[in-house]
């Protein structure tokens, strides 16, 4: 009875959501698409002719926007579930964390990345420290791929959960990044504790 009612305010909510009616309205295939908009928007990350890996892509509409401003760029998207095709990407279906995907990715790669981005989250558990923790996890191994792989003055950006994993990720990112910020768009839900952390620049 009780996820019967959850699953039912969930409803409702997403019926109320602006952002929700909107995508359907853009064809985007999800109202994530105005978090990396508002992202964009705020700090100047897109260009055309741009090269750039989405990690955690599904169902992809982070892919579906970047695909409107890097134009002739180039585009990697990676998740584990299967995406219907977006336009001028290469699609991986694999698990990233898994060391084989990372090296699949980096076949890909004929020049390296610009940006790397990054909406992976685990399923939840409804205890919200595990789910931060291991959100942050998934945060940092993106974190490091992409240091590993992006141009010099190449962006990282990532889904960060507010907890207690927030000030370790934001030291890496200053570790190995000349600028960091972390950003929550409007488009985030109020009660959502996920921020995003945009890194600038290689060290």
């Amino acid at each position: 009875m009780k996820k019967n009612k959850i699953s039912k305010n969930w409803v409702n909510k997403q019926r109320r959501d602006t952002y929700v009616r909107q995508s359907k309205v853009d064809g985007y295939r999800a109202r994530s698409a105005y978090k990396i908009k508002e992202i964009d928007e705020k700090f100047k990350i897109f260009k055309g002719g741009m090269s750039v890996i989405d990690i955690g892509a599904a169902p992809g509409s982070w892919s579906q926007y970047v695909t409107k401003v890097v134009k002739s760029g180039k585009i990697i998207s990676i998740d584990l579930k299967e995406m219907e095709n977006i336009d001028n990407t290469i699609q991986i279906k694999g698990d990233f964390t898994d060391t084989d995907t990372q090296n699949h990715i980096k076949n890909f790669i004929k020049k390296k990345p610009d940006v790397v981005m990054s909406d992976m989250a685990v399923n939840t558990t409804g205890i919200k420290n595990i789910d931060s923790i291991q959100t942050g996890e998934l945060c940092k191994e993106a974190m490091i791929f992409s240091k590993d792989v992006i141009s010099e003055k190449g962006i990282f950006i990532s889904k960060i959960f507010m907890g207690s994993t927030f000030n370790e990720i934001v030291a890496l990112g200053k570790k190995f990044f000349k600028e960091v910020k972390v950003f929550k768009p409007k488009s985030s839900r109020k009660d959502s504790k996920e921020s995003f952390i945009i890194c600038k620049n290689l060290r």
